[in-house]
């Protein structure tokens, strides 16, 4: 079951989903829908109503100094929808706490 969810796949726009409900993870790139449902729900203790999965293309980079170009590998990531009033703590974002100040305020 573990190496069917990769880990949780986490940017601005996967937060603002989790908000609605929808959870987005890197998944291993044999599973299929059927499988991913049931690791998620059996390793977040939730239920899962539906999964939509896509291939993402990896991205080719220039590296070094001659900027040679390397393309990191496909993979594959799945969008988890949870029953009504579920959540994954993984996708939880805290409030930032205010920073200190660096001994220079403006007046």
């Amino acid at each position: 079951m573990h190496d069917i969810i990769g880990r949780p796949y986490i940017t601005e726009k996967t937060l603002s989903q989790a908000a609605k409900g929808y959870y987005t993870f890197v998944v291993a790139d044999a599973s299929n829908k059927a499988q991913i449902a049931e690791a998620v729900g059996k390793q977040y203790n939730v239920g899962v109503i539906g999964v939509r999965t896509m291939r993402m293309h990896g991205k080719v980079r220039r590296v070094g100094k001659r900027q040679t170009p390397v393309q990191s590998e496909d993979w594959k990531k799945a969008v988890v929808m949870l029953k009504e009033g579920q959540k994954i703590d993984a996708f939880d974002v805290s409030p930032e706490s205010p920073r200190e100040s660096s001994g220079k305020e403006k007046k």
